[in-house]
């Protein structure tokens, strides 16, 4: 009966709390300038209307597990509670022998608050054990490796500026290596690539690749000649190895902060809606996260509570330090500007939906620059992945039959223009994924 009434308690609240999203969601819609924005507002509402039916229906399940057959008489439960608290002559007893007694007034409110306390600080800090287990399995073996030969050098080379700001970049990614682990990496993988360069290095010295079969002869130049051609791959693949290693966590924190800016206009709509229905602050980001919609902030509001609840730092210390490890500086924005607002006793409601419409308006926007971009990208893909190759080959089909006859043949032409055309493919979805991360 009580488990039944709990439950159906936190699904009246998420239910209330869609309904206020909902409303927030439509007031904004109503103020949308143009219909680009009135789309992603109708998509958003949409999305919001069956969460609510969602959330209706759970509602009804749990409420009609709930029994009222039977009404409560209260001649019962005074009987009940004179049996079960103790009477004002036998709590003089106990307290002059060190006992410590609490009336009806004081147990009920202060018992279940301390419960629920309890409770939420038990299934943090499950949370955390089990984050740290996970954390521990999934460290590889191929970083214990590293770490055991490069984990010296790590350290010192983390005392200089340069790596020094790829382990603030790594750490605002999120990835799951510590910056001694990741250095580790960095090296043994630079390491062993000193031996891949090797081989190819070697195989180039008394081999060659043709455009004819067999595509693998043996090279016709003399060794000397060989090394000279082919000697700059030693140098080349262990260093780009290295040096895309050492970017891969800033690219990974840009990737981090995009994703966090497209997610925060409709989190922010919901901190609003949520901050209405006068919650404390810390509880608004366990409900976010609870919500499993917003995974990019998940991340970044997790180590918040994780601060609070672990740590035992105060919300706005939670609130500042996270902002400072933030990869998104329009989150970092967010948290030290809504540390100010509750240091200075202002409202919270009327702070988010100020911060909701900047957000809404910049993310209008970037859509806007994106799809011009589009546009252009699109328009450039068709000219070099359609109608240059088709020209290519002509020209070499041309070149064949005429009088300037090259030694390629048939076969050869298409092989060549399908590997042009892989190429360039490859470099425009580089070039796409790029653009999406910026």
């Amino acid at each position: 009966m009580i488990q039944e009434y709990i439950s159906a308690k936190e699904s009246l609240e998420r239910l209330k709390i869609v309904f206020l999203e909902l409303e927030k969601t439509s007031k904004f819609s109503k103020k949308a300038e143009d219909n680009s924005q009135k789309r992603l507002f109708s998509s958003q509402i949409k999305v919001l209307e069956n969460k609510l039916l969602s959330s209706i229906s759970e509602f009804r399940v749990f409420f009609n597990r709930i029994s009222f057959s039977k009404l409560l008489d209260p001649n019962e439960i005074e009987k009940e509670l004179d049996e079960t608290f103790i009477k004002p002559d036998e709590e003089k007893k106990l307290e002059s022998k060190g006992g410590k007694i609490f009336g009806l007034k004081d147990i009920l409110p202060d018992e279940l608050e301390n419960e629920t306390v309890k409770r939420m600080k038990e299934k943090a800090k499950k949370k955390e054990e089990e984050a740290r287990k996970k954390k521990k399995e999934d460290t590889s073996y191929y970083t214990k490796i590293s770490s055991r030969f490069f984990s010296k050098v790590s350290l010192k080379l983390l005392s200089k500026d340069s790596f020094s700001k790829m382990e603030d970049h790594l750490i605002k990614a999120n990835l799951n290596y510590t910056p001694v682990g990741y250095v580790s990496i960095i090296l043994m993988t630079t390491f062993l690539s000193i031996f891949i360069a090797g081989f190819i290095f070697f195989f180039f010295l008394f081999f060659n690749f043709t455009a004819t079969l067999p595509i693998i002869s043996r090279a016709p130049e003399a060794i000397d000649v060989r090394f000279l051609k082919v000697f700059w791959v030693l140098i080349v693949i262990p260093v780009l190895t290295f040096f895309l290693m050492y970017i891969y966590p800033s690219l990974e924190k840009e990737s981090t902060s995009n994703a966090i800016d497209a997610e925060m206009p409709f989190a922010t709509i919901s901190m609003a809606a949520i901050s209405g229905s006068m919650m404390s602050p810390s509880r608004i980001f366990e409900i976010l996260i609870s919500t499993e919609e917003y995974p990019a902030l998940k991340k970044e509001f997790t180590k918040m509570i994780n601060e609070i609840n672990i740590y035992g730092y105060d919300l706005v210390s939670a609130l500042k330090n996270t902002s400072k490890n933030s990869a998104s500086k329009r989150l970092s924005e967010l948290l030290n500007g809504l540390a100010t607002t509750i240091t200075s006793g202002g409202d919270l409601s009327e702070f988010f939906d100020e911060r909701a419409e900047t957000l809404l308006f910049n993310y209008r926007i970037a859509q806007e620059k994106a799809s011009r971009t589009a546009e252009a990208v699109m328009d450039i893909y068709i000219s070099l992945l359609i109608a240059a190759p088709m020209i290519l080959m002509l020209l070499l089909i041309i070149m064949k039959i005429s009088v300037l006859g090259i030694a390629m043949s048939f076969l050869a032409i298409s092989l060549i223009i399908i590997l042009v055309v892989t190429v360039v493919n490859v470099l425009f979805l580089a070039f796409l994924q790029m653009r999406r991360n910026n």
